[in-house]
C-alpha cells in the first residue's frame, strides 16, 4: 500500500512539472504580458487547478463556426453599408477604427446626449410607443424589475401594432432575472435570444466571454449606444447608477442597425426579414460605429484608444467605472503627460464589485507619480464610459478600461468626429469632475499598509478579472 501511495505521489508530482513545462510555452501564445505572468504565476504554484482553471476561462477564442457565420452576415450587409456616405474627418482616428471595426465616419447625423437614468428609459419608450416597422434591443443586463416591467409593455404594445420587435440579451449579465424576463417577452410575443449561450458539449463559448453591447433600435431611424441597461437604477442594494447614452438619428444607426443585424444572425443563423432602410440626413454631427470583441482579429477600443491618447498634445479625459489598464495604456499616457497633455481620469469612488476595486485602486500611485490627475466621483456608481481627446474625438460606449472589455466581451463604441458633439461630451466630462474629489499622491500614499497589501494582491490577478 505504501510503494503505491509513493508511486502516485511521484506520477502526481511528475505531471506537475509536465503541466507547468507545457504551460510555459502554450500560455504566451497571442496573450498580453500581463495576462501571461498572472496565468504562469498560478500555475507555476498550483499546477493542476490552474490547468483546470486555463482550460475553462484561459483561452479567449471563439469556435470556428462562429467565425464563418460573422463572415457570412458581414457579406450580406455589405451592400447597405457600402451606399453609407463616407467622411474623411481630420487625423487618422477615423481610418484605424475603420480598419479595427469595418465601419467608416460619416456625416449627417443629430446627437443627444442623455445622462439622467431615468429620463433615458422615459425616452427609449416614448421611441417604442411611435415605433411603425421594427425595434431591436440588444443589451447585457436585461431585467423583470419596474424598469423592465415598463420596456416590456411598451414591447408589447408595439407587437400589437404589428412592429416586429426582436431582443437580444446576455445570460450572464441578465442571470438574475433571465426566466422571468424571457418568459414576459415572449408572452408578448418578442422574437427573443440569448447571446453566447453557455453548452458544454455544443462548441459554445466560454461563461466569461460575453456580450457587453447596449443598441436599441427604432425603425432604422433612431439608435442609443452607451452603458445603461434596461434595469432598475438601483438594482444594486445600495448603489445608485449613473450612465451616458447617446440618443442619435441619421447614416450612423445603420451601422448600429447593421452590428444588431450581425449578432442576431450569430445566434439565430437567420436575418429578420425585411430590407435595410438607409437612414436619411438628420444634422451636421459626424459618427462611427466600432464594434469589438474576440471575433476581430485586434483589440478595437484598446488599440484605438492607446494609439489617439500617443498622438494627443493637449487633453485627454478618461471616464470608466472600471479601470485597469494594461502596460501599453499606461505606457501612452504616462509619454502623453511628459508631452505636456493634461491626462484626467474619472473613476467611481463608489465600488459595486471589491476585488475589480482592490485591483484598480493598486493603479492610482503609479497614475499620480506620472502626473495623471485621478477624481473620484461620490456618491453614485459612475457607470458611464467615455473618452475626450484634444476637443477632436470623442468616444461613448460600452466599453470599460480593462482587459475584459478589450479581449473578452463583445463591446460597441460610438465615435464622434466634429468638434461640437465632443465639446459637449467634454462639458459631460466637466460635471463629472465638479461632482468628484480629486485624489492626492499625498492623501493616497498615506492609505494603511494592509490597504496596500491587499491591492497589491488583486493587481496580480487583474489579467484575469
Amino acid at each position: 500500500m505504501a510503494n503505491i501511495l509513493a508511486q502516485s505521489g511521484t506520477f502526481y508530482y511528475a505531471c506537475e512539472w509536465l503541466v507547468r513545462l507545457v504551460m510555459l510555452l502554450a500560455v504566451p501564445l497571442r496573450r498580453s504580458p500581463e495576462a501571461t505572468r498572472s496565468w504562469l504565476l498560478l500555475i507555476f504554484f498550483l499546477p493542476i487547478p490552474g490547468l483546470l482553471l486555463y482550460l475553462a476561462i484561459g483561452r479567449p477564442r471563439f469556435p470556428a463556426w462562429r467565425a464563418q457565420r460573422l463572415e457570412r452576415a458581414r457579406a450580406m450587409l455589405s451592400g447597405p453599408m457600402a451606399r453609407l456616405p463616407r467622411i474623411q474627418p481630420p487625423g487618422d482616428a477615423a481610418t484605424l477604427a475603420t480598419g479595427l471595426g469595418g465601419f467608416a465616419a460619416v456625416g449627417g447625423n443629430r446627437i443627444e446626449l442623455l445622462g439622467d437614468y431615468d429620463a433615458t428609459i422615459d425616452r427609449l419608450v416614448e421611441d417604442i410607443e411611435s415605433a411603425s416597422a421594427h425595434v431591436r434591443i440588444l443589451v447585457y443586463i436585461f431585467a423583470d424589475d419596474a424598469t423592465g416591467q415598463r420596456v416590456v409593455a411598451a414591447l408589447s404594445r408595439a407587437v400589437r401594432r404589428g412592429v416586429a420587435v426582436h431582443v437580444l440579451l446576455d445570460p450572464v449579465g441578465s442571470h438574475r432575472w433571465l426566466k422571468g424576463i424571457m418568459a414576459a417577452l415572449r408572452g408578448a410575443g418578442v422574437h427573443v435570444r440569448e447571446a453566447l449561450p453557455f453548452h458544454w458539449l455544443r462548441g459554445r463559448t466560454r461563461r466569461d466571454m460575453r456580450n457587453h453591447r447596449k443598441l436599441f433600435v427604432i425603425d432604422d431611424t433612431i439608435g442609443y449606444a452607451g452603458s445603461q441597461n434596461i434595469v432598475d437604477k438601483d438594482f444594486r442594494p445600495g448603489v445608485e447608477n449613473r450612465e451616458l447614452v447617446a440618443r442619435v438619428t441619421g447614416p450612423v444607426v445603420a451601422q448600429m442597425t447593421a452590428t444588431f443585424l450581425t449578432d442576431w444572425f450569430l445566434e439565430t443563423e437567420a436575418m429578420p426579414s425585411g430590407d435595410m432602410a438607409l437612414p436619411s440626413p438628420a444634422g451636421a454631427a459626424q459618427a462611427q460605429l466600432l464594434p469589438s470583441g474576440a471575433n476581430y482579429p485586434v483589440e478595437g477600443f484598446q488599440t484605438l484608444l492607446t494609439g489617439q491618447i500617443h498622438r494627443a498634445t493637449r487633453r485627454v479625459v478618461v471616464t470608466s467605472p472600471y479601470f485597469i489598464p494594461d502596460e501599453g495604456l499606461i505606457g501612452a499616457m504616462r509619454t502623453a503627460v511628459l508631452r505636456g497633455v493634461q491626462v484626467d481620469v474619472i473613476v467611481s469612488a463608489v465600488i459595486d464589485q471589491p476585488l475589480v476595486g482592490l485591483a484598480q485602486r493598486s493603479y492610482y500611485d503609479d497614475l499620480l507619480r506620472s502626473g495623471i490627475r485621478v477624481h473620484l466621483f461620490r456618491d453614485y456608481l459612475l457607470h458611464a464610459k467615455n473618452v475626450s481627446i484634444d476637443g477632436e474625438l470623442g468616444i461613448i460606449g460600452s466599453s470599460n478600461v480593462d482587459l475584459r472589455s478589450f479581449q473578452l466581451n463583445d463591446e460597441v463604441s460610438l465615435l464622434l468626429h466634429d468638434a461640437t458633439s465632443v465639446a459637449r461630451l467634454e462639458a459631460v466630462q466637466a460635471g463629472y469632475i465638479a461632482g468628484s474629489d480629486r485624489l492626492s499622491r499625498e492623501t493616497w500614499q498615506a492609505r494603511p499598509r494592509l490597504r496596500k497589501i491587499t491591492e497589491n494582491i488583486a493587481r496580480m490577478v487583474s489579467p484575469l478579472l
